[in-house]
C-alpha cells in the first residue's frame, strides 16, 4: 500500500503572497483547511511543508505554505503532487476506498473469469466509473455501485464484479 495519498495538484498562483491554486483529488476539499502540514513531491522526492492557510474557492483550493511567499516561487512547483501520510488521512467509512489502493487491482467477474486490472477511476458526481483494462487490449467502463461492485480486498489486490447488460461488449 501507498505509504502517502494524493489530495491535490498545484495548478498556478494566486495573489503575490505565494498562495497556490491546488486542484483538489479528495471527494472533501474542505480537508485542506485542517492540514498543519503535507507532503510535496518534487522530483520524486517527499518534502513536509507546514501549511499558513487553506480556504477552498469554487472547484479548487487556495493554500499558502510556508517558505513559498511569491508567485514566482510558486511556479517551481506547478504540477506538483500534495500528499498527506497515510496515518494521517480521513478515516473511511464502509465501502470506502482510497483510490490509490484500487488501482492496479486484479478484477474477475461473479463468475471467476478474469476481467483484467483497475487502470482508473472516474469521479462522476453521482458515483465514480471503474475503467477496468482487459487482457486483449479492450476496455471496460464498471460504475462503482452496489450492484456491480460485489467485493473489494485491498490486502489481496482483488475486486469482484458483476457486469450489468451492456457494460461489455461481446460484439
Amino acid at each position: 500500500m501507498e505509504e502517502y495519498l494524493k489530495i491535490g495538484i498545484i495548478t498556478a498562483s494566486h495573489g503575490v503572497k505565494g498562495e497556490m491554486k491546488v486542484y483538489p483529488t479528495t471527494d472533501d476539499p474542505a480537508r485542506f483547511k485542517k492540514l498543519k502540514s503535507a507532503y510535496l513531491e518534487i522530483k520524486g522526492q517527499m518534502q513536509l511543508r507546514d501549511v499558513e492557510s487553506a480556504r477552498v474557492s469554487a472547484d479548487q483550493v487556495l493554500v499558502k505554505l510556508k517558505g513559498i511567499d511569491a508567485p514566482e516561487e510558486v511556479k517551481n512547483y506547478r504540477q506538483c503532487g500534495i500528499y498527506v501520510a497515510r496515518k494521517d488521512a480521513v478515516p473511511l467509512k464502509k465501502d470506502e476506498y482510497f483510490i490509490a489502493d484500487l488501482l492496479g487491482m486484479k478484477v474477475i467477474t461473479d463468475e471467476e473469469k478474469e476481467l483484467g486490472t483497475l487502470k482508473e477511476v472516474l469521479p462522476t458526481g453521482a458515483n465514480d466509473v471503474y475503467i477496468v483494462a482487459m487482457p486483449d487490449g479492450g476496455e471496460v467502463l464498471i460504475p462503482a455501485i452496489h450492484e456491480c461492485i460485489l467485493s473489494v480486498d485491498v490486502e489481496a489486490g482483488l475486486m469482484k464484479v458483476h457486469l450489468l447488460p451492456g457494460l461489455l461488449d461481446e460484439a
